[in-house]
């Protein structure tokens, strides 16, 4: 497959997953893109030339990020337009789109220089999941939860948020964000457990107290999604109340330095990630498979090793949830599937 090909694909991917997933604005959006741009301009020439992966690099959404942003700095009508729903302008957004790209290439081209953070607190409602059936395997109910890829680190304020997981109550009940994702199946493990310690990194980690940061991350949510900016909002107000545990470093070589530290008798260590793995470059996630491995070896009942992700199916588009636990079940599980941004969960009640 040529590399042209490639990238038509990922924008087509990228069309029908918006489609799919409530989003048919963002979805005529990069339609628009794809269909505006050529190599008459810097930006075509970029997008249309991209070396890396497409698909795994998430090329589509930074690009739609950069669109998005504009539209809420309020810079453009027409652009505007096509985010309000104007029926019109949706029949006009190619030429629109590339009348944008004409007067505001410059602030679109570095958009296509990180992938997109697409930090979202409701992920957090499948670690919960997880841990509680970790917690039923007979794992200490004491987590030192250790992320990676957490942006501006929504994640790690997990002990503060409030789940309803399919009737299973978690967290404190005057929480400032709820979450109560659509449940399928039966519900987890009602099982109490807390928290040892709440620690992550990002390779360019997202200062949420700096409106300008706070910003570009929010132009990363499809404005579809009015509930994400809602909790976008309470989250950044949690993280000026009390910034989470956020370290700037690469995934891989923060996990090996946190698995030789010391880990405290009757603490659960585990490993977590949502949406991120596809942007670790091979040769990190390498090292991070074989680091959990060598760890693992070392797991004992009163220092168990996990690793929980969500992370996308490349083959099937369906972001599974995956557990793996040391010193006993090191094999991978399935727990479940659920949507990319927390609102919907289908639980398989592995055992």
């Amino acid at each position: 497959m040529s590399n042209q090909q490639k990238i038509q694909d990922a924008f087509t991917n990228q069309i029908e997953y918006c489609r799919s997933n409530g989003a048919p604005i963002t979805g005529r959006i990069v339609e628009a893109i794809i269909g505006a741009l050529d190599e008459s301009t810097e930006l075509g020439r970029q997008v249309l030339g991209w070396e890396g992966n497409p698909l795994a690099d998430a090329l589509p959404l930074r690009i739609a990020g950069g669109f998005h942003a504009l539209h809420l700095a309020g810079q453009h009508d027409g652009l505007s337009a096509i985010y309000e729903g104007d029926e019109q302008a949706a029949k006009d957004a190619e030429q629109i789109i590339a009348a944008t790209i004409e007067t505001d290439e410059a602030a679109l081209l570095p958009w296509l220089d990180s992938p997109p953070q697409t930090n979202e607190a409701g992920r957090s409602s499948s670690y919960i999941a997880g841990l509680l059936w970790l917690t039923a395997q007979g794992l200490p109910p004491r987590y030192e939860l250790l992320e990676i890829g957490s942006s501006g680190g929504l994640n790690l304020m997990i002990d503060r948020y409030h789940y309803n997981l399919g009737g299973v109550s978690v967290g404190p009940d005057d929480a400032s964000l709820s979450f109560k994702p659509d449940w399928e199946g039966p519900p987890p493990a009602d099982v109490p457990f807390t928290f040892e310690s709440l620690r992550g990194c990002d390779i360019a980690p997202v200062d949420l107290a700096d409106p300008a940061q706070a910003r570009r991350l929010t132009a990363y949510i499809w404005p579809e999604h009015t509930v994400r900016f809602e909790r976008m909002k309470t989250a950044i107000e949690m993280v000026n109340d009390r910034p989470p545990n956020l370290e700037g470093a690469s995934a891989d070589d923060w996990m090996i330095e946190q698995l030789t530290r010391p880990q405290k008798a009757g603490v659960t260590r585990v490993l977590v990630h949502s949406i991120v793995w596809q942007y670790i470059p091979k040769a990190g996630r390498d090292r991070i498979k074989q680091a959990m491995e060598e760890a693992g070896t070392r797991a004992t009942a009163e220092r168990p090793l996990a690793w929980l992700s969500l992370e996308a199916n490349r083959e099937t588009y369906r972001h599974e949830l995956i557990v793996r636990h040391w010193p006993d079940g090191s094999e991978p599980v399935k727990l479940g599937e659920a949507h990319a941004h927390g609102a919907w969960v289908k639980w398989l009640g592995a055992s």
